[in-house]
């Protein structure tokens, strides 16, 4: 008995099974080999349209942090009120730091350094860049934020000129958004009319039917109740005396109007108009302090064509007393309508209100930019800190050591990369075009991200980012790396360059998934975790781990796949690094036919 002829016997069966592992899947084709240019197409319109953006902005080059760039170095020193030594505690301390780094991070300045050192100093490393005089400026404005009603008010150091004072309205539901109207912020007349707290107007004010406009009217009318007639005309004289003195065109006079003077305290104080002219108030005791104010946001408000604006936000208990203030000062008239917000002993906004405002929200408008807005709204959220700040030492700190050790880490990566690129030349000869060419493109998403990050979130490049860039190098060769050999496995096991390729990717693509979320795990974590500088690093590797995962599947994979139908790495070429014969490759499964059988035993090929 003999097997049938080799013909009938489906001698050629493994070559069909060949050709049907080969085939991709019905309809995946169509995505996985005939439209790699797709992918090109839209990876290289994503480079255009960021570099082009960042031309546009004027950032083509990264920030730099402060160990790169230099930057402002201060030394703070927690100062306890008397009798309260207590609240110098790790507690207060921590929280201090936490709004300092709010407040400096909330300009756009990243990479700012606030950090305690020792029991009672704090240390805020500023770097060199945009907003960082402001920053400095806001880190030591470190008194409490006080709401505080105006008096009198005037141009300091020259005749008093109407200017436009900010208003301030109700975005509560029950009056939806009432805007008051714009009143004058500078005035030498001020009303007799009862002051917004409500107290009582003196013996002598009462008597006489037109009160006087000087500052003593105004202090006389805060006066309170039980104080006697001699202690309150005292008060008003020295109040009086203390407002025309009072130059605030001088910086040394600014620094010291209203010292000593408490939250219950009239006092006098200096603000700049949104002219850019200094005046003077004379401001009545604080109603509301900065620990009432909840949140605070720059809002661009479109809708009624305000502009920029702050909203604020109160706590339930500072929505009261925000409630009554304003609903006393909207009874009154110029300037006695107005409420001074005071920082430091500086009137930072006089906005006017025109109704009580009870809703525990409340929107301040004006002539604001959104610089000017995102200031005051910084100062309203983080202006209340626990402690009291002296600034002991202001240095600058240069950036020629940094710069030294940034050269060194360049070189350093450089020849890191050179050697990479000589071992993947030496090893894998012409693939390695598509590896350099892989490099090339992440590289320059790479850079053109970070210019663009740095306006856009503050991002500056410090020494510990440049360390997770070139840690990255090897992140995204090992994807190529993966992929290059699961062709080249393929191609060990008989299969040609096309079907190779399709076949080896869908492999290759899990492993790069999983290693490139490993990574970017452990990037998240550290970023989470850590602060300053380490959170550099972090983000560096965290932001190149994914752009690898993008230009795998978007550059190297169809870049591949197109040259896999050139002759020169298809044919198998001795430089192209997929040479079945350099690999061991197998003989190829179409060649190989089953001999026939008789009972007797072989018989050769050629006799069937």
């Amino acid at each position: 008995m003999s097997w049938p002829p080799a013909r009938r016997s489906g001698a050629r069966r493994p070559e069909r099974e060949y050709e049907k592992v080969a085939a991709p899947k019905k309809g995946r084709s169509a995505s996985a080999q005939s439209k790699p240019w797709r992918s090109l197409a839209l990876i290289l319109i994503a480079i255009v349209a960021l570099t082009g953006g960042m031309f546009l902005s004027g950032h083509t080059t990264p920030r730099l942090g402060i160990d790169l760039a230099g930057g402002t170095s201060i030394t703070l020193r927690a100062v306890p009120e008397a009798g309260q030594e207590s609240a110098i505690n790790k507690t207060n301390m921590d929280t201090a730091v936490d709004i300092m780094n709010r407040r400096v991070n909330g300009l756009g300045v990243s990479e700012a350094e606030v950090q305690t050192q020792g029991d009672k100093n704090i240390i805020v490393n500023i770097p060199k860049g945009t907003n960082s005089e402001e920053a400095q400026k806001q880190v030591g404005t470190t008194a409490k934020l006080y709401f505080r009603p105006v008096l009198a008010t005037e141009v300091s150091g020259a005749a008093a000129t109407a200017s436009p004072s900010p208003s301030a309205s109700s975005t509560d539901k029950a009056t939806d958004k009432a805007t008051s109207s714009s009143s004058p912020s500078s005035s030498t007349t001020p009303s007799a009319t009862s002051t917004s707290q409500g107290r009582a107007v003196t013996d002598a004010l009462k008597a006489d039917p037109t009160p006087s406009t000087s500052a003593s009217a105004s202090a006389s009318a805060s006066a309170s109740p039980s104080a006697s007639s001699g202690d309150a005309s005292a008060a008003a004289a020295k109040l009086e005396a203390q407002y025309t003195a009072l130059d605030c065109t001088d910086a040394k006079a600014r620094a010291k109007a209203g010292d000593g003077a408490k939250p219950t305290d009239s006092t006098v104080a200096c603000g700049q108009n949104s002219q850019g002219q200094w005046q003077k108030y004379v401001l009545g005791p604080a109603e509301v302090d900065g620990t009432d104010v909840d949140e605070a946001k720059a809002v661009l408000n479109t809708t009624t064509g305000a502009g920029w604006t702050v909203t604020m936000k109160f706590t339930s208990g500072g929505a009261k007393k925000f409630g009554d203030i304003t609903g006393k000062l909207a009874q009154n008239q110029p300037p006695q309508n107005q409420f001074a917000i005071v920082l430091d002993g500086e009137v930072v906004s006089d906005p006017s209100v025109s109704q009580a405002l009870t809703g525990g929200n409340a929107e301040i408008s004006g002539n604001f930019n959104q610089e000017s807005a995102q200031s005051l709204s910084n100062m309203l959220s983080y202006g209340a800190l626990p402690l009291t700040f002296k600034e002991d030492s202001v240095t600058t700190v240069t950036a020629a050591l940094g710069g030294e050790q940034l050269k060194a880490g360049l070189i350093a990566g450089a020849i890191g990369l050179a050697l990479v690129v000589l071992y993947l030349v030496a090893y894998y000869r012409g693939l390695a075009l598509i590896a350099v060419a892989s490099l090339l493109v992440s590289a320059a998403l790479t850079y053109v991200i970070m210019a663009l990050l740095g306006p856009a979130i503050g991002f500056a490049l410090n020494l510990p980012a440049v360390c997770g860039a070139i840690v990255a190098i090897g992140i995204t060769a090992d994807s190529f790396i993966v992929y290059f050999e699961r062709v080249r496995d393929e191609i060990r096991e008989g299969r040609t360059l096309r079907p190779a390729v399709e076949r080896a990717w869908p492999r290759a693509r899990r492993t790069i998934l999983v290693s490139d979320f490993v990574s970017f795990l452990a990037a998240a974590v550290l970023f989470i975790v850590t602060v300053g500088k380490v959170q550099g690093f972090a983000f560096t590797l965290g932001l190149t781990t994914v752009l690898d995962v993008v230009v795998v599947f978007l550059f190297t994979k169809p870049l591949l796949t197109i040259l896999a139908r050139s002759k020169f790495f298809s044919s198998g070429h001795s430089w192209s690094g997929l040479d079945p014969k350099r690999l061991g490759a197998k003989p190829p499964l179409r060649r190989t036919r089953r001999p026939s059988h008789t009972a007797a035993g072989p018989v050769d090929p050629k006799e069937a």
